[in-house]
């Protein structure tokens, strides 16, 4: 029987030196591939983690388990990430409402605007250079229009002048006619063989007119005989009533109210047509006075034969002043009348 081995101390410690030695050197060398305790995660580049490889199952004290499986790489990782959803877009301001048009201020006096759309100057001034005619009974022309002056009495004045205006006085007349305006004669034409008949007048007066008066359009028709007048101002208190007269209605006329009268006379100096002695006078009476505007003469005739009231053949249209005594006188700045 072999006797056994004696191995020295020294020996024996210097292999186990050497042993320590080498496991230090394995442990030092960088790793192909995992050890058996199981691979550690591999991160995929820019992915999501790679999931844990299997844990190699350890053989007691075998120098090493089964290596573990390589974590699968993680899945890429997505792109640049999404852009940003931009801010909602700031509503705009609401657009302030423009301010209220402010009212227009009021127009100026000193026009008035006749229903034709033209304008009487209300602040005008005599022209220079008239011409007085003084009388009892006395007619004429001026430019294209006529003018007359009668009283029954004392003597009266109408001043004329190149354009459609006048002035007249009187002086104790019992009853004075002054006027200017269009003649047409024994044109043997009715109202509305003349077109459309139009006055405009601007007025101002002075001093009395005793006890009636009348600032009007004022004329005359035959077949039948009829004196006429359409009365906007007087010296006595509007609407004035001439007295014994018939209402016939009324109508809205130049955007007032006129009163229509008829009114059987025999004068104070005859009529304008030939061999008549009575006869009927016509009368359309403003509600309130005015000394200044347009006067639709054509309207008011149109609005008598409505009412029964028919007229003849015209002898004229125009401006009149009358009165029935007094001391006084008048200014038309205006007084054109015009047919076309």
């Amino acid at each position: 029987m072999l006797r056994p081995l004696r191995v020295s101390k020294s020996v024996c410690v210097t292999a186990f030196a050497a042993a320590l030695a080498l496991s230090a050197c394995a442990g030092s060398v960088l790793p192909s591939e995992p050890d058996g305790a199981g691979g550690g995660p591999a991160t995929a580049t820019g992915g999501s983690p790679g999931e844990a490889g299997a844990t190699g199952s350890s053989q007691g004290g075998s120098s090493g388990g089964t290596a573990g499986k390589t974590g699968s790489g993680g899945a890429a990782g997505t792109g640049a990430g999404g852009s940003g959803t931009g801010g909602r877009t700031g509503a705009g301001g609401m657009t302030a409402a423009g301010g209220r048009t402010g009212a227009g201020g009021t127009t100026a006096t000193g026009g008035a605007t006749g229903a034709g759309g033209s304008t009487v100057d209300c602040a005008g001034t005599l022209p220079a250079g008239g011409t007085a005619h003084t009388s009892t009974n006395l007619t004429g022309g001026t430019g294209a229009l006529s003018w007359s002056v009668w009283t029954n009495s004392a003597a009266g004045t109408i001043t004329t002048y190149p354009t459609a205006a006048f002035s007249a006085s009187w002086n104790g007349s019992n009853d004075f006619l002054a006027r200017l305006g269009e003649e047409w004669g024994n044109s043997g034409k009715t109202f509305d063989k003349f077109g459309t008949i139009t006055a405009q007048f601007a007025e101002t007066k002075t001093g009395t007119a005793g006890g009636f008066s009348y600032i009007a359009i004022y004329g005359w028709s035959t077949n039948p005989c009829i004196e006429y007048y359409i009365i906007d101002d007087s010296y006595n208190r509007m609407p004035v009533n001439p007295g014994m007269t018939t209402n016939k209605g009324t109508a809205t006329i130049d955007g007032s109210l006129y009163t229509f009268y008829t009114r059987p006379t025999s004068g104070t100096g005859g009529s304008r047509c030939t061999g008549v002695n009575s006869w009927t006078q016509f009368y359309s009476v403003r509600q309130t006075a005015r000394q200044c505007g347009q006067i639709s003469i054509t309207e008011h005739f149109k609005a008598w034969a409505a009412a029964g009231m028919t007229l003849g053949t015209l002898l004229e249209a125009k401006i009149l002043i009358e009165t029935g005594g007094g001391t006084g006188s008048i200014n038309f700045t205006t007084a054109s009348v015009t047919a076309q």
